[in-house]
């Protein structure tokens, strides 16, 4: 054979093998900066820019930042946090002020470069996740140098998301500086930034903003975002919540793209893509477009901009959302959108926008406005968009499309992508793909196939992916590794096959210098075949398909001919050679793919081997060689020397058979002898010997059955050197292992062992006789050494002589007088017998005999009895059907036989033993059973079966649980958790098991890091208790905090349930609650207590694990009953009289010991959780009332002040003096009285706050009655009219109604003429008729009009309020804003109700509710005079109830129907109340959660008392049974019915028919007043609980302020502790609404913001520097203007009824509010008002938060209603129009006319 290979001129090898090669190759990383070291364990990167100049890297993550080389050596790193930060506050962060700051993690949001400017050097723009998202400068060449910093930054300088989670992107662009100096040169350097809605910190931020960069020229600060620079507004920040990927500048437009739900249409998250005009500062040309990516990849997750085939195209990686949800899942794809289509889809969503409505030409919606901003798509002139490209002030925005753009997919993943960028190679596009699992795929957009490089296993691969300048290397970024790449590899791949495998579009075959390579280093790469990609059709290497002749004769010269595909084009001097092996080159002849060349001259071929080799071998060869079987010769010729030929089998079908078989030529030598059987030639027998081989002549003789007998030739051959035998020898020692006679006996006879002398030895070797027989048989053992009366044991019987095989014991063997059958497979020689116990009808004695032969038998020591055990109990009876249960079976002599004959069964399946057996009881544990049922317990010993009379066992379904609850503990445990369900009293052992395992320890080393764990899983149970057959209570196991809960189960006997399967959730532990000592500043101090009060003890978590039923304190020896649990408190209720310590019980032997007071400890268990607080000690004196030296001091005090008013002009400063001193002196009188009605506030307050609880849960959930924004507006706008304009519809004839909806439309647009509406508002206030409520009037007009052009509003209130500002600096600034005298300050009373109205909802409505309900509550408990209005329990002191009233609490059962079901429920009332207060009561309990106007109506249904079967009495206020006195009646209540205590009542729809009215029947509104005093009736008064004043000269209102002067002189002190205790109840839940209005610790609302820089702006401007004033303003604009109304109208915002009585409280707060917000310092005296004193110590603490603090309208009708003001001033505002030369320019009379002349035919001088 000849290896045949061609060779170009140009050294290019070419291989005949036809073998594929297969090669998978991964790029090499060459370099790579690992951040993971073991100081930055939480260095996380996330951000990476490169300087292409300078080709430096900056890499931002958490805490860190690094400057790094091309080569990723690190020229300087910073260290940026964690610093001590919250969320929730706004920087700089004080510790004191801001509670939950911690240290918090840097985490880098943003990092991108500012370039040079002019001379000045570029920056490094640097924001962190900490203090709201601030950024930095830093220098481009040394990142430890600060540029910029702010260490107090404003609210305008939050620029990133504060959360770790949100996104933020940004882009840093250039554009002229139109308003700031710098004429045309001047430029201005802007930053748009994109960033996602956090829950914390400001909440007002918009999604979009634009931060100034530079210049900065002070007071403008950097990164601040400024009126004038604009953002994207919205109407929701939380539902507009967007998730940016991306931010670049391309031509003169800004791109973002983002991932956001769809709140247009589906709701499904989609990416969408926007644009903003550069130069566009308002925004205007805000425009988005959804984009569509395959099939339903929808979550964008990184973003390049590149170029595909020459075109800018956006290149976006998406993934496939998780269901409806913003989770990204594996399944991802690239999608590529040209740009050029994007801008024209942007293009056309404006056009259609601003010309067509929205809709395009099939009337579907194309365009629509976005973001739920008050803008609509108009019907502008067609060239607007020409005329506006980038939109201007008429222009609706923000512009969404409702078509989305679409893009296939150019490569699909399963594996989530993150990243991407883009190159250009050889006119391809290549795109770099990273993964979310570190790797890097390499794609050629127009083929699928990609390469994979692993660059960071198991850590995805950062969004910021970058190439560097040279496009050699792309730098990839993963969470704690920056590596360089180089882009290819094409060198390491060193043959064309492997070039081609690898599909790296970047690789190529260089044909002519034999090498892989990028094709621009390929020489030829421009010519035909030169440079191989694989990428091409037809990507194959130079080949030899086909090669003719194939093979050829060494004796003979041919003509080869090679067919060869992809032969690169040679010029004309180049030519091709063939190479035959070493020898030299032959010109090759080339026609097209074929290459012929002359095959070499035989004479320089090498010589071959020769030899006559094999007649097979050579006919079956692949060289067409032929056999010459008479000269042994193969060869090429087709003929023989000797004339008989044998041709090769490819040519001729003749075949040569060898036929081999083995011939014995005497008994010992068999050889193989071969013949070879080939045509009619001779023959052969060939015989080989020891690997000689001898050839024979054979003769052959065909028979007439063509059988052939070959003879061969006889032959001589020596085998004397050939061993043909081989022996095996066997040794044997006769004394090995036979110790005994029988044994030495019992060796086969051939090896000759004898027993002599007492040895075994080899017969030739004993000296004496050998012994004939052997002695008596020995007995050591007898196992057992007892058996059953039926026998059918086993017994072992061990020792020696014991016969010499089996058959020698057969009938020998006796067991206490009874045969035993011995069995074969249990004998051993002579040592051991085993045999089967037979049945012996009695129990009886005796040893074990054994015989052999005719020597006597040998006798055990041991006795064996024969037995009757007996069983006699059996315990329990029943159990489940899995098995499991222990049962106890008593008896006697179970120890009869061994343990391993005993076995037990119920039924069919085995009971297993699990104790030791003992000779009375034994213990075994069921198995599962397939079947319920009895079933008889059976025990076998061996054979014999034993049973426990009349006793069966039940197996029972298996115990089910459907409910346990709770689902969490502490970790001290011991809380019960109570187990419903079915079979539990089956159950034997009920056990509660927690899996535990110890949490991971790490330990750092100083090279390694080593993990320490403790991997041993830990069982902790508790056993439980089964109550009844449907529960069981369990004891939560304790565990320590140290270990990890893997799961909860309960293992009932056999049955295993885990607690998730119960209740779909897993149980819980928590750590422990946490209790303060109850004498905080002196923990080892007792606790003084005095008697008939609570004890409150404070701490933490308290209810986060445990209820208040499941808590027990005790106080020494007697329990303090626990009446409320909340999370920080505990209050328990001591018994009256001093308890007995636990160590009270020694006696005081000795007369001189002194017997100290008893001090209790306080103790509170909760599960396993004991805890001691302290030692309590009572206090001896009871409840002390005021001394009569306080009262003869108080008296004297009072005098002391008449005195001084008397001396006042003559002694100024002493009066001050002593009115100082006065004040004090009350204040430690009202804080006496306080301290004695302290203990029985806090009974109160427990109460209270047990009620409250309940109502939180209610409140937390859907609870909380908020009214919505329309009802709102409508009660804020127009307070106290019946139907709000809001509400009404146009009153006009229908003829007329387009008419004057066209002029309303048109006086819409004059309203929106700001020059107009200022010189309207201003005329009509110069008018002597427009009334203080004609100004509040129009003002909530205007701003129904102007409602969805919020902005504008904003702007003409702000001008007027210049204007206002203007007039009252002249007189005097301070009483700015202390009424509503103007219009302008009735808008900002609106203006602040619209603003606030989700600050409300969120922040201050639930506060305001709980208060709200509080104060019902607390009243409720009281009686309330149903005429009068007055109650026992109030703040106002006018108000209050002071006579006396006897009144018992009561408990009603009210039947409530649900559904079709009647159910009880109890509801607390007094016995005094009147039907219609007991109606409201039971409505309040029934319909707790349900707003007021929900509800009936109280007089809609009738109260029904019913007893027994038949008994039902209607209760009414008033009826016939009514008492009538002289001229008083008095109203029904249920003392007058004798209702009793736990009586049966049913609300019922009242009939028709029925006549009695409820006396409250008229005053069914929000606003519940009771009736009025001196009401008629025929002639009669009613009254209640007491009779209104009867004197009847003086008038009414006169009455009141005799009486309220009279009590004032003189404080009567059980009045004022009426007050003083309802106010300490109440206390928590004033200060939650003030703290709620007023707290600094969250960023005030923006309006709030944005309104008191503007009078800051105000007193500023007009150089006012009081800050006495400015606050003046403040607290008018907003406490006092609306928090005040608020507070007071609890109705405005909420959905429920204020009372009377309720009004009355409010009224205090609402005041107590007011004097919180003054400046002056708030003094009381003796003559101050009661409700003054009553909060006088809280003041000063509220006015410290004050300093600190410093939906669709129907506006046609709001049209209209203005229309007839401008009718009745309308000569006035014509006038006043036609006077103003602006007005003038702008034809705003005519265009007033105009309207006129539409909405009333008005004549006009048009």
């Amino acid at each position: 054979s000849l290896f045949l290979s061609l060779s170009l001129s140009a050294c290019l090898s070419l291989s005949l093998s036809l073998c594929p090669v297969c090669l998978s190759v991964s790029l090499s990383l060459s370099l790579f900066l690992s951040l993971s070291g073991k100081e930055e364990l939480g260095a996380a990167l996330s951000h990476l820019v490169l300087d292409p100049g300078a080709g430096r890297l900056y890499a931002g993550g958490v805490d860190h930042l690094y400057q790094l080389t091309a080569d990723l050596e690190v020229m300087s790193h910073v260290r940026t946090g964690p610093h001590l930060d919250s969320p929730d506050c706004l920087p700089p962060i004080v510790p004191q002020e801001c509670p939950s700051a911690t240290p918090t993690h840097n985490h880098n949001k943003l990092l991108l470069m500012e370039p040079a400017q002019g001379a000045g050097p570029g920056s490094l723009i640097v924001c962190g996740s900490l203090y709201q998202g601030i950024c930095d400068k830093r220098s481009l060449s040394n990142i430890s140098q600060l540029i910029y910093q702010t260490s107090n930054p404003v609210d305008t300088q939050y620029v990133a998301a504060n959360d770790p989670r949100v996104s933020t992107v940004a882009v840093v662009i250039t554009t002229e500086n139109k308003q700031e100096g710098g004429g045309a040169g001047g430029v201005l350097r802007l930053m748009l930034v994109g960033r996602g809605y956090t829950s914390k910190g400001p909440g007002d931020i918009p999604p979009i903003t634009t931060r100034r960069l530079s210049p900065v020229v002070p007071p403008r600060r950097a990164f601040s975002q400024e009126e004038e620079l604009g953002k994207l507004v919205v109407g929701s920040y939380s539902e507009y919540n967007n998730h940016f990927v991306k931010a670049v500048a391309h031509g003169n437009h800004v791109y973002f793209l983002f991932s956001r739900r769809d709140m247009w249409h589906k709701k499904e998250y989609r990416t969408y893509a926007s644009r903003l005009c550069t130069a566009d500062r308002s925004f205007y040309s805000y425009v988005e477009v959804p984009l569509l990516c395959g099939n339903g990849y929808n979550l964008a997750q990184g973003a390049w901009l590149g170029n595909h085939s020459g075109e800018p195209a956006l290149f976006v990686v998406m993934a496939t959302g998780q269901a409806s949800t913003p989770v990204a899942t594996g399944r991802s794809a690239l999608c590529v959108y040209g740009m050029a289509e994007l801008d024209a889809m942007l293009r056309r969503a404006q056009e259609v926008c601003y010309t067509e409505g929205g809709r395009g030409s099939s009337g579907q919606e194309e365009a629509y406005i976005e973001y739920a901003v008050s803008s609509k798509c108009l019907k502008l002139p067609q060239d607007s968009l020409s005329e506006y490209p980038c939109g201007g002030e008429h222009t609706p925005n923000p512009i969404a499309s409702a078509v989305p753009l679409p893009a296939t997919t150019t490569f699909t993943s399963t594996t989530q992508l993150t990243a991407v960028t883009t190159a250009t190679e050889a006119g391809h596009t290549i795109a770099f793909l990273g993964d979310r699992e570190g790797r890097l795929h390499k794609v050629n957009t127009q083929c699928i196939p990609n390469t994979l490089v692993l660059v960071d296993s198991g850590s995805a691969v950062s969004a910021d992916l970058l190439l560097d300048d040279s496009q050699q290397h792309v730098y990839v970024l993963t969470n704690s590794r920056l590596s360089k790449v180089p882009v290819s590899s094409c060198e390491r791949q060193t043959d064309c096959q492997s070039c081609l495998a690898v599909r790296d579009p970047y690789c190529g075959w260089c044909v002519l210098e034999g090498r892989c390579s990028r094709k621009h280093q390929c020489q030829r790469h421009v010519q035909p075949n030169h440079w191989l990609w694989s990428f091409e059709p037809t990507n194959l290497c130079v080949t030899v398909q086909s090669l003719q002749p194939a093979n050829q004769s060494k004796d003979e010269q041919t003509q080869v001919t090679l067919s060869v595909v992809q032969l690169p084009d040679l010029t004309e001097a180049e030519s091709l050679s063939c190479v035959f092996g070493l020898l030299p080159p032959q010109p090759a002849i080339v026609a097209g793919t074929s290459i012929t060349c002359q095959s070499p001259a035989p004479e320089l071929l090498p010589p071959m081997l020769t030899g006559s080799g094999e007649c097979l071998a050579c006919v079956s060869s692949v060289w067409g060689c032929n056999w010459c079987p008479l000269d042994q010769l193969c060869t090429h010729n087709h003929s023989c020397p000797n004339q008989h030929i044998i041709l090769n089998q490819r040519v001729r079908l003749s075949v040569c058979l060898s036929v081999c078989l083995s011939v014995c030529f005497s008994v010992f030598v068999c050889l193989p002898v071969c013949v070879c059987v080939c045509d009619e030639a001779q023959y052969l027998c060939v015989v080989e010997i020891e690997g000689v081989q001898f050839n024979l002549t054979a003769a052959v003789e065909k028979t007439h059955d063509n059988t052939h007998t070959f003879t061969c030739s006889p032959h001589q051959i020596s085998l004397a050197d050939i061993c043909f035998l081989c022996y095996t020898v066997q040794l044997y020692d006769c004394s090995a292992g036979q110790s005994d006679c029988s044994q030495c006996r019992a060796v086969p006879e051939e090896y000759g062992c004898v027993w002599c002398s007492g040895s075994c030895v080899y017969n030739q070797s004993c000296t004496s006789v050998p012994a004939d027989t052997c002695p008596p048989p020995q007995i050591t053992q007898v196992l057992p050494v007892s058996g059953p009366l039926e026998g059918g044991v086993l017994v072992t019987i061990t020792g020696s002589n014991l016969g010499m095989k089996y058959q020698d014991v057969m009938g020998g063997v006796t067991v206490a007088g009874v045969q035993c059958l011995p069995r074969a497979e249990g004998y051993q020689i002579s040592t051991r017998v085993v045999c089967e116990l037979q049945s012996s009808g009695k129990e009886r004695e005796g040893p074990v005999l054994v015989a052999v032969g005719t020597t006597p038998p040998g006798r055990s020591t041991q006795m064996f009895t024969y037995q009757d055990p007996q069983l006699l109990d059996l315990v329990p009876d029943k159990g489940p059907v899995s098995g499991g249960t222990r049962l106890t079976i008593r008896g006697r002599q179970l120890l009869t036989g061994q343990k391993s004959d005993l076995t037990a069964f119920l039924g069919p399946q085995p009971c297993y033993f699990v104790e030791e057996v003992t000779d009375t009881q034994l213990v075994c544990q069921t198995g599962p059973s397939n079947q319920t049922g009895g079933v008889t317990l059976r025990l076998l010993f061996g054979k014999a079966e034993r049973t426990v009379p009349n006793v069966t066992f039940r197996y029972l379904d298996d115990p089910v649980i459907t409910d346990a609850t709770p689902a969490e503990s502490f970790y001290a445990g011991g809380r019960v958790v109570m187990v419903t369900g079915r079979n539990l009293g089956v159950v034997q052992q009920p056990i509660i098991s927690v899996w535990v395992e110890p949490v991971v320890v790490q330990r750092v080393k100083r090279r390694r890091r080593l993990a320490l764990l403790t991997a041993k899983q830990q069982l902790v149970s508790e056993r439980c208790s089964v109550l009844s057959s449907s529960q069981m209570s369990c004891p939560t196991p304790a565990v320590t905090p140290e270990v990890k809960v893997k799961g909860v189960w309960f293992q009932l006997d056999n049955v295993r349930v885990h607690y998730e399967t119960i209740k779909g959730k897993s149980f819980t532990y928590y750590p422990n609650p946490e209790f303060f000592p109850l004498n905080r500043e002196a923990p080892d101090a007792p606790y003084r207590f005095k008697p008939g009060g609570v004890i409150a003890v404070e701490g933490q978590h308290l209810t986060r694990a445990i209820s208040r039923q499941e808590v027990t304190a005790r106080l020494g020896d007697r329990e303090c009953e626990v009446k409320t649990l909340d999370n920080t408190h505990l209050y328990c209720e001591p018994p009256e009289i001093q308890p007995l310590s636990n160590h009270d019980h020694g006696i005081c032997r000795s007369e001189r010991c002194f017997c100290r007071p008893s001090y209790g400890i306080q103790k509170v268990f909760m599960g396993n959780l004991k805890v001691d607080l302290g030692l309590v000690q009572y206090d001896s004196d009871s409840l002390s009332v005021v001394p009569l030296a306080a009262q003869i001091s108080l008296g004297a005090g009072a005098a002391v002040i008449i005195l001084s008013v008397l001396v006042v002009i003559l002694m100024y400063r002493r009066k001050s003096k002593q009115a100082l001193r006065d004040y004090k002196k009350v204040l430690l009188q009202l804080e006496t009285l306080e301290i004695n009605v302290g203990d029985q506030c806090r009974k109160e307050f427990t109460d209270l706050m047990t009620e409250m609880m309940d109502l939180s849960s209610d409140v937390g959930g859907p609870g909380l009655p908020l009214l919505d924004y329309r009802t709102y507006a409508e009660r804020v706008f127009f307070p106290g009219q019946q139907v709000a304009p809001l509400s009404r519809q146009l009153d006009l004839p229908e003829s007329r109604r387009q008419t004057v909806e066209q002029g309303l439309q048109q006086l819409n647009n004059l309203l929106n003429n700001k020059l107009f509406l200022t010189r309207f508002i201003h005329t009509l206030e110069a008018q002597q008729g427009f009334s203080q409520r004609d100004r509040g009037y129009v003002a909530s007009l205007l701003t129904m009009a102007l409602h969805d052009k919020l902005e504008y509003f904003t702007e003409v209130m702000k001008s007027l309020l210049q204007d206002l500002v203007q007039q009252y600096v002249a007189k005097n600034p301070k009483l700015m804003l202390r009424r509503t005298e103007t219009v302008v300050e009735k808008m900002l009373t609106n203006w602040m109700s619209i603003c606030l109205y989700s600050f409300l909802k969120e922040v201050a409505g639930e506060p305001l509710y709980m208060l709200y309900r509080a104060i019902k509550y607390q009243v409720d408990k009281g009686p309330v005079d149903s005429v009068t209005g007055k109650a026992k329990r109030t703040l106002n002191d006018s108000h209050l109830l002071r006579e006396d009233i006897d009144y018992c609490a009561m408990t009603l059962t009210v039947l409530v129907k649900n559904g079709v079901e009647v159910q009880p429920c109890p509801v607390k009332v007094l016995d005094t109340d009147t039907i219609t207060q007991v109606k409201d009561k039971i409505l309040d309990q029934v319909y707790r959660g349900a707003p007021f106007s929900q509800r009936p109506a109280a007089d809609s249904l009738d109260l029904e008392w019913r007893s027994g079967q038949a008994g039902h009495l209607t209760l009414s206020d008033d009826d016939v049974t009514a008492v009538v006195q002289g001229r008083w009646k008095r109203v029904n209540t249920l003392q007058h019915y004798k209702v009793p205590d736990g009586a049966t009542v049913a609300l019922i729809p009242r009939s028709q028919s029925s006549g009695g009215v409820g006396v409250n029947q008229v005053f069914q509104t929000g606003e519940k007043t009771p009736m009025l005093e001196g009401e008629e009736e025929e002639g009669l008064r009613l009254w209640h609980l007491v009779k209104s004043s009867e004197d009847p000269e003086i008038p009414k209102h006169r009455k009141s302020s005799m009486r309220e002067r009279e009590r004032a002189k003189a404080i009567p002190e059980i009045y004022l502790t009426r007050l003083l205790s309802m106010k300490g109840t109440l206390q928590k839940f004033v200060d939650d609404v003030f703290v709620a209005i007023l707290s600094t610790k969250r960023p005030p609302p923006i309006a709030v913001r944005f309104f008191f820089d503007f009078l800051d702006d105000m007193a500023e401007k007009h150089g006012i520097d009081d800050p006495e004033t400015v606050h003046i303003w403040k607290t008018n604009s907003l406490p006092l203007r609306f928090w005040v109304n608020i507070l007071k109208n609890p109705q405005f915002v909420l959905d429920v009824q204020v009372s009377d009585s309720i009004d009355a409280v409010l009224s205090v707060i609402a005041q107590t509010f007011i004097d919180s917000c003054t400046t002056s310092e708030h003094k009381v005296g003796r003559d101050s008002p009661v409700n003054k004193l009553l909060y006088a110590r809280e003041i000063p603490r509220y006015k410290q938060l004050v300093e600190s603090f410093a939906s669709e309208m129907n506006s046609l009708v709001a049209l209209h209603e203005l229309y007839k003001y401008i009718n009745k001033y309308y000569d006035q505002i014509i006038m006043s129009l036609e006077e103003d030369s602006s007005g003038q320019k702008m034809q705003l009379a005519y265009r007033l006319q105009q309207v006129a002349a539409l909405v009333e035919n008005k004549v006009t001088d048009l």
